[in-house]
């Protein structure tokens, strides 16, 4: 496998992403009626169709190809989790604009600045229970790994392990924490989403 991310491998990245969140709607949206508004799945569904109408036509230039996708996932998703998504890709996207490749080794490095990007959007914090400490915990795991390989156990491992942490705290952020005590025990629907897509990448 190439030791860069190029636009190519992106564009086989998002195709995996893309199935795998047509096939895991019914999951996101029954986690997301237990703490939300039960649509989830569905928005990440007409999001993740939305990029995919982008892929054919995606440039080279690695920040260009990342601000399509986020302004397309934009476009169709509405939801809290989908801005900032939409946010942290183009946090990436500003990163690597100017670039036909990048070393996986950077990807800890995007993680940082997306997770930035998601906290000022979004004003949310680590440890609420959200996307956010998925992310973060995707970004420790993955620093000074090269291999895409290993970048993609490292952050499945570490992600499903926050999520494992996190169950067992309330929630603290949007929708969610209006149920207090009843979300301990839950999943958040937003980690388990970014779940997905990491393992989407194995």
């Amino acid at each position: 496998m190439t030791p860069f991310l190029t636009t190519a491998s992106l564009r086989d990245g998002l195709k995996r992403i893309i199935r795998k969140l047509e096939d895991c709607t019914d999951e996101l949206n029954t986690l997301d009626a237990a703490l939300g508004d039960g649509d989830l799945g569905v928005t990440m569904a007409r999001g993740a169709r939305s990029v995919s109408a982008e892929l054919p036509n995606l440039p080279e230039d690695i920040g260009v190809a990342l601000m399509v996708c986020a302004q397309a996932f934009t476009r169709i998703s509405g939801s809290t989790l989908g801005t900032l998504l939409s946010t942290g890709l183009m946090s990436a996207a500003k990163a690597t604009k100017g670039r036909h490749e990048v070393p996986w080794r950077e990807v800890s490095s995007l993680l940082t600045d997306a997770t930035k990007s998601m906290i000022h959007r979004g004003k949310g914090q680590l440890s609420d229970k959200t996307i956010l400490d998925a992310v973060d915990a995707a970004r420790i795991a993955t620093g000074g790994i090269e291999d895409p390989r290993d970048l993609v156990i490292a952050a499945e491992s570490a992600v499903a392990a926050a999520i494992d942490r996190y169950r067992h705290q309330p929630s603290r952020q949007g929708r969610a924490r209006m149920f207090g005590e009843k979300s301990i025990g839950r999943d958040d629907p937003g980690m388990v989403a970014f779940m997905r897509i990491i393992e989407a990448l194995q």
